[in-house]
Formats: C-alpha cells, structure tokens, sequence
C-alpha cells in the first residue's frame, strides 16, 4: 500500500484534529493528533468541537501544508478513511460540529497559502459514550504509523 501523505506532508505542517471525545468514534481526529505530538516535526492542535477557537494559532504558524483529521461519514465500513480535497469535501456526509468543515476551510484558504486536505474516517457509532470503536482504533494506529512514516522517509 502506498503512503498517501508522503506527497502531501510538506513545508510547515498543522495537523488539527476535530471531534468530540465524549461522542465515540467522533473523538477520532482528537485522538490521532494527541498521539502524534510526541515526536513529530508538525504543530498539532486538538481542536475538539470548535476548530474555529483555534483559527488564530493556525494563522500564527504560518502553514505550507493543513491536515483536518475528522470523522466523516464516507459511505464506507467502520474504520475506512479518505484523503479529502476540497472539492470532495462538499461532498461528504454529516459532521457533528458547529461550524461546517467547509467555511473553517474556506476561512483557512482566503487567509492562508496553505494547501489544506482534510483525512476523513468513517466512524462506526457516535453516540454519547467515551471510547472509541475497535475499528476507529485500528485505523488510527494505521493513520499514525503512515503519517510517522511519511515524515521519516
């Protein structure tokens, strides 16, 4: 399987992660990025529910490169993701935050040079409950072992 973010990952890099913990799979973003603060070159941000409260300090950093990890319903099994462009990202399904991944990225775009991606998960329940989903977990070990890889290689 080819690394699909060893062509992406470039420059100055904000990994921002969204999804509230407390809603199963929808803690998936958050829990990707808080595993991958240790050790990596990138500036990653736990936005949780609010990406928007955090707009300010991704400007501040100035970025080449934008990952939004989020859960996204893909039309896929549980655990499945997709590197998401902008055009695909109208697209996608139902999001569970205030503000629409599309203004916070229109936002990032007219204020920004960055190339922005978002990383879409399918998640398998996101009902009020702690934890993530066995599938959530195996794809988040995955998504974190490919984007340590890309960095690294």
């Amino acid at each position: 399987m080819d690394n699909i973010f060893k062509d992406i990952l470039k420059g100055k890099i904000v990994i921002i992660g969204i999804g509230n913990i407390l809603k199963a799979d929808d803690g998936l973003g958050p829990s990707l990025v808080n595993r991958l603060k240790a050790g990596l070159s990138a500036v990653c941000i736990d936005a949780g529910s609010a990406p928007e409260n955090f707009t300010g300090k991704i400007l501040k950093e100035n970025p080449d490169t934008v990952l939004i990890v989020d859960a996204v319903d893909l039309g896929r099994s549980p655990g499945e993701f997709a590197l998401l462009e902008k055009k695909e990202i109208l697209n996608c399904g139902f999001t569970t935050h205030d503000i629409s991944c599309n203004m916070f990225i229109g936002y990032l775009e007219a204020r920004t040079q960055a190339k922005i991606y978002m990383l879409g998960i399918q998640p398998e329940k996101v009902n009020f409950s702690e934890g993530l989903s066995l599938s959530a977990e195996k794809a988040i070990a995955k998504l974190e072992e490919l984007i340590r890889e890309a960095f690294y290689a």
